[in-house]
């Protein structure tokens, strides 16, 4: 699995096309009153992710089924349980936590989405201070 990703990684993505497309989102965004949001397309699949924090952008890919989200950040793979709040908004819970950070819940919220692609807002349940992401559909 992990070398379908790297694969996937591979032959999809570069650094230039996903800023492209983050600067596209972002003007589209900026031009729009109301924003439609298809987000049960999102509930399943294989996605490639990129969230900036401060000045460095993080990337990983992960496979989310109808139970659980196994991600490969840094080569490093975690799996996490899900639970929907509602269509836009669901809850991480890390299955094999191995500090104290992996046991704090994750919550994402969809912001918005297009054909191929969301933006998010996540954060430690509890916490006031987000972080926003961009994930791309890249298989069902």
């Amino acid at each position: 699995m992990m070398d379908h990703i790297k694969s996937i990684l591979n032959k999809h993505l570069s650094l230039n096309i996903w800023l492209a497309l983050l600067s596209s989102s972002t003007l589209l965004l900026c031009s729009c009153n109301t924003t439609e949001r298809n987000c049960k397309f999102y509930n399943t699949g294989e996605f490639i992710t990129h969230t900036q924090v401060n000045d460095t952008t993080y990337t990983s890919s992960f496979v989310r089924n109808d139970s659980i989200q196994i991600e490969i950040f840094n080569g490093k793979i975690d799996t996490s349980s899900y639970r929907w709040i509602n269509d836009c908004e669901f809850v991480l819970r890390t299955l094999n936590p191995k500090s104290r950070l992996d046991l704090k819940n994750i919550h994402i919220k969809i912001l918005t989405t297009t054909d191929s692609s969301y933006t998010y807002e996540y954060s430690f349940v509890g916490d006031k201070r987000k972080e926003i992401g961009t994930a791309l559909k890249i298989d069902d």
